[in-house]
């Protein structure tokens, strides 16, 4: 029987939590359809691939490493001096599906990391919609 293993361990721990960080944010960078996002993030977006990294470290069930260095994540709280609407979901999940689709994971195990992103994108929305 063999045990039950983390989603950090299931992606493949560190070195794929960061490709899939790099990834994402190289997607970001290189697609004219995220520049709205793009816009959001510092200009040495190094910066914010570390703090996606060391909390997706944590958020996978691995280090909690970002809640070492910077406490509770407090995600909503934090994002909200950023107006995210339905297209600034739509274009960050874009870019975390594009990256997800380069890592070699079981189709239902990706499945489930795009339904858990897909819910937490969306709770980050703090923009009324008209």
């Amino acid at each position: 029987m063999s045990e039950i293993q983390t989603p950090y361990e299931r992606i493949g721990g560190e070195k794929v939590v960061r490709q899939l960080c790099k990834t994402f944010y190289q997607i970001m960078s290189d697609t004219p359809q995220t520049k709205l996002i793009r816009a959001m993030h510092p200009e040495n977006i190094q910066i914010s691939e570390d703090k996606l990294f060391m909390f997706l470290s944590g958020w996978l069930g691995g280090p909690p490493l970002y809640t070492d260095q910077f406490g509770h994540p407090r995600l909503r709280a934090r994002h909200l001096p950023f107006s995210i609407g339905i297209e600034e979901r739509d274009q960050w999940l874009y870019c975390m599906a594009q990256a997800l689709k380069t890592l070699d994971l079981d189709q239902l195990f990706a499945e489930q990391l795009m339904s858990s992103f897909v819910q937490t994108a969306d709770f980050m929305r703090n923009k009324p919609e008209s």
